[in-house]
């Protein structure tokens, strides 16, 4: 589903991403791990298109997007939903019309059918009926819902979700955590989530990448990582001040 080969990006003379190889396949939750400023966000934009590599492939169903034109990667973009740190709701519009937001973009559906939708994916993330309050009425975690709800209301076959419990209490992430488990398996698809959060990450992902220097350091399963003896990776997943990671 997801191939990226040899990929780098360098910003002037800071290399965050040194030769990046990763391979995701359809229908796995696959979590990306490291660092503050390790390169986790900027990976998920040029999985999506946002931003471009300086070298290397990424693959999306063997299509390499870098070398496609701007309509050409806006159209497929549509089998991508995200999930933003902060939910990033537009404050002006209402929750419904948040949720709506990609499907009047395509101006195809009728006014019906996208309420249908808005209803639908709304109930999905556990919020039926709130289309008319307005997202400053919301609590943090009903605003992540809600973006989530928007996040999958095009049906996407892929979903990024950056940071999806930042913010949030000890149980309302776990109830987060719950409910993209949840939709991964009802609904299907592949999901890229960036997460620094070790308890969600091993309760979300079938596979567990960890960037480190530019570079994937680790890729297995929650209970592979759990087990390593690799200094570097064990100090992270620990939480320890101790080890060869300096913190500054």
């Amino acid at each position: 589903m997801i191939k990226i080969s040899e990929a780098y990006k360098n910003f002037d003379e800071k290399k965050v991403l040194n030769g990046v190889n990763l391979e995701i396949k359809k229908g796995e939750s696959v979590v990306i791990i490291g660092r503050s400023g390790c390169g986790k966000s900027i990976l998920l934009k040029l999985i999506i298109g946002i931003m471009k590599s300086d070298k290397g492939q990424i693959l999306i169903d063997g299509v390499d997007i870098s070398g496609l034109k701007e309509r050409e990667l806006n159209n497929f973009r549509r089998k991508f939903g995200m999930l933003f740190q902060g939910a990033a709701l537009f404050d002006s519009l209402s929750v419904g019309e948040n949720v709506s937001f990609g499907l009047n973009e395509q101006k195809k559906y009728p006014r019906e059918f996208i309420d249908q939708i808005v209803a639908e994916k709304l109930k999905l993330v556990g919020l039926p009926g709130v289309e008319k309050l307005s997202p400053s009425e919301l609590s943090g975690g009903m605003r992540k819902r809600v973006g989530l709800a928007r996040a999958i209301a095009t049906n996407p076959e892929i979903v990024l979700y950056d940071e999806p419990t930042t913010g949030l209490d000890p149980i309302m992430a776990d109830a987060i955590d719950s409910l993209i488990s949840d939709l991964n398996r009802s609904l299907n698809v592949t999901s890229v989530t960036v997460t620094h959060d070790m308890r969600s990450a091993y309760k979300i992902a079938d596979r567990i990448a960890m960037l480190y220097e530019g570079k994937v350091i680790f890729y297995g399963t929650p209970d592979e990582i759990k087990s390593t003896t690799d200094p570097v990776i064990k100090q992270f997943i620990t939480g320890s001040s101790k080890g060869p990671i300096t913190a500054n």
